[in-house]
């Protein structure tokens, strides 16, 4: 099993397969607009634009469970990240990535890489996880770590 075998859906609702990231390098994160990590929205932009044409996307998914902290509709999410951060990178419809009512592939994701002392749970918004070429979760990053910061991994899986 790897993330191609996960169908997700879009902001308007359509059903999508990860099969369309086939042979990709992904960042998958769960987002919020209301959030002190949301300013990470440039930089996951920038790593977009940077590495979109060698085989790389960013994969946004809204959460509202951390304190409320994306109340808005798809609609609203998605303007908000266009008209602040120039987003341009795919983002899906808003999801809950804990508990019973997990997204089945945030199940997937925690269960694959699991945080600090094996805690499957997402801590919080802007949690990271890369994934290869092969649909395989490669690594698993906290909220605090800024996108930039992962240029390095990303450049190691484009050019492998």
């Amino acid at each position: 099993m790897n993330i191609y075998d996960f169908e997700v859906k879009t902001m308007n609702g359509d059903l999508q397969s990860l099969s369309n990231y086939k042979e990709k390098v992904l960042l998958i994160v769960n987002t919020a607009s209301k959030c002190g990590f949301t300013p990470q929205f440039k930089e996951l932009q920038e790593l977009y634009q940077t590495y979109k044409d060698k085989g790389f996307s960013v994969l946004g998914f809204p959460s509202n469970q951390f304190l409320n902290q994306d109340p808005g509709t798809n609609e609203e999410i998605m303007s908000f990240c266009e008209i602040n951060y120039g987003v341009t990178f795919p983002m899906f419809a808003k999801i809950d990535v804990n508990g019973k009512t997990a997204d089945p592939l945030y199940q997937y994701l925690t269960k694959e890489s699991p945080g600090t002392l094996g805690v499957k749970a997402i801590k919080w918004n802007f949690t990271k996880f890369l994934i290869d070429q092969d649909g395989k979760v490669i690594g698993r990053y906290a909220p605090n770590t800024k996108p930039s910061e992962l240029k390095e991994d990303i450049e190691k899986l484009l050019n492998h």
